[in-house]
């Protein structure tokens, strides 16, 4: 007699594994992906709230490279163990992300995500109220300050605000006078007429319906529209497809006229309301500096890395004041000052972690792309996260979190370390080379062609593959259009003699 399947009850034994993400590992993964600015004001949110953090201002450092500084013929790279950190994390072992203390996870701190750089990047001098003076009008309050001076009459004034609040981000109005006429119940005329005035409020070319109408304005107000302007304003697609005979035929001009118009054009702005609405860019500032260290006895020249100590805090723990404290405490004040003092520990080591970890990896890429230090882009090499973190002995993500948002002072330059990271193309006799390297030849090569000997994208592939270059013609296009160049019959176009 078959038995059916049994549904009671039954007691299992499995086992198997599972990665628990304490707090601490998650804050300190989290530490490991910020810059050294946003890691900064992470310590300054930290030391607010732990008695027992004191900030210690090292000493004076160099907090910048020359970009032209001479780049000395470099050797092999010491060990990555032997950069310093100057002052910053003196010889510290590298300590695990899963460090075994207490939990001291605050939901209110940066570890949870909720980090915010704020405006002043941790600047102690730095004041709200006087942030808040400095900061100018916006556009729509810029604007509303002359309509108020430009009309007089309740009505224009009305019409003034409406078209201040069609405008959209570039300066232009996002709606038709037509609608805004009929909102408001009166006739287009008077909101022309209105509008037409506001054309040349500063920034000259605002409430403009189209492109061509905003640098229509601009012009007028330079005394400059023609009609040989008029002409070109009228074909902006032509001048997009490079076509300059064909312009110069619609517009009457010879080629010399036509390229200081179109000069004119480029001095122009078609976005007049943009520079009010966007935020003025930040200087990028350097987490790793690099310098060459002094030629030693036998010739050798080395590199020196080191946290940018203008950028990071330096902490220390108050134990004395922490013994001091717990001596005469009561229970409670004991369990508090017993839990900040493994959180300060946990702090401390991590961030040293953290600064051993960005050396190692910038130490590692700066030795595999010597060559590009010592002689430039043409040196470039193929490097993958995987080749770094195989190296240093990593996970491929920790390799992708400390290259993430972080920059490098070199002698050439500031870069970003995800620079450095450049896919390969196949050579001959099995060389591989930089896709950075061959974007630079074939820019270089398109930059060296003579105006009667254009180069076509399958003749700049050939050049490359007799330069030991396995590639493509489509691969030449893709490069090429990366880099904002246009076709052979384009540049035909712009490099034939008028």
């Amino acid at each position: 007699m078959a038995l059916g399947p049994s549904f009671a009850p039954q007691l299992n034994l499995r086992q198997s594994q599972s990665l628990v993400m304490t707090p601490q590992l998650r804050q300190a993964i989290q530490l490991l992906q910020y810059s050294n600015i946003e890691a900064s004001q992470f310590i300054e949110d930290e030391l607010l709230k732990n008695p027992l953090l004191e900030r210690v201002d090292g000493p004076e450092t160099v907090t910048a490279i020359e970009a032209d500084l001479p780049v000395p013929v470099a050797a092999e790279l010491p060990d990555a163990t032997s950069f310093a950190s100057s002052g910053m994390m003196p010889g510290a072992e590298d300590a695990p992300l899963d460090i075994d203390v207490s939990n001291t996870y605050d939901a209110g701190t940066g570890a949870d995500g909720a980090f915010g750089g704020g405006g002043h990047d941790g600047d102690e001098d730095w004041n709200a109220i006087e942030g808040l003076g400095a900061k100018g009008p916006n556009l729509r309050e810029h604007l509303e300050q002359q309509a108020r001076l430009a009309f007089s009459s309740t009505g224009e004034r009305v019409i003034a605000a409406a078209l201040i609040a069609a405008l959209d981000a570039a300066g232009r109005i996002s709606d038709p006078p037509e609608l805004i006429a009929h909102t408001l119940g009166v006739p287009l005329e008077q909101v022309e007429a209105v509008r037409a005035k506001m054309l040349y409020f500063e920034p000259v070319g605002v409430f403009a319906r189209d492109l061509v109408e905003c640098l229509s304005v601009q012009l007028a107000e330079k005394n400059r529209l023609d009609p040989a302007m008029v002409a070109l304003l009228a074909n902006l697609e032509m001048l997009a497809r490079r076509d300059m005979r064909g312009l110069q035929a619609v517009c009457g001009v010879d080629g010399e006229d036509l390229a200081d118009m179109v000069a004119e054009l480029k001095r122009l702005d078609p976005k007049p309301g943009a520079r009010f609405e966007a935020e003025p860019l930040r200087p990028l500032i350097p987490d790793v500096l690099m310098r060459p260290l002094p030629v030693t006895a036998d010739g050798v020249n080395d590199w020196m890395l080191e946290i940018n100590p203008e950028t990071m805090s330096r902490l220390l723990i108050r134990r004395g004041f922490h013994a001091r404290m717990a001596a005469s405490a009561s229970r409670e004040t004991k369990s508090f000052l017993t839990e900040q003092l493994q959180g300060a520990t946990w702090l401390v080591k991590a961030l040293e972690s953290r600064a051993q970890t960005i050396l190692r990896v910038s130490a590692e890429i700066v030795r595999r792309q010597e060559g590009f230090f010592t002689h430039g882009i043409s040196h470039l090499r193929p490097l993958t996260l995987r080749d770094v973190a195989a190296e240093v002995e990593l996970h491929e993500s920790t390799v992708s979190r400390v290259t993430s948002n972080k920059s490098i002072a070199t002698p050439r330059g500031i870069f970003e370390l995800k620079f450095f990271f450049t896919t390969a193309l196949q050579g001959a006799n099995g060389q591989t080379h930089s896709a950075e390297t061959v974007r630079h030849r074939v820019q270089a090569l398109i930059s060296g062609e003579s105006p009667k000997n254009i180069l076509s994208d399958d003749a700049v592939a050939a050049i490359l593959q007799k330069e030991g270059i396995d590639i493509a013609r489509r691969t030449v296009a893709k490069y090429r259009d990366a880099l904002r160049i246009p076709g052979s019959a384009q540049r035909k176009r712009e490099k034939m003699p008028a």
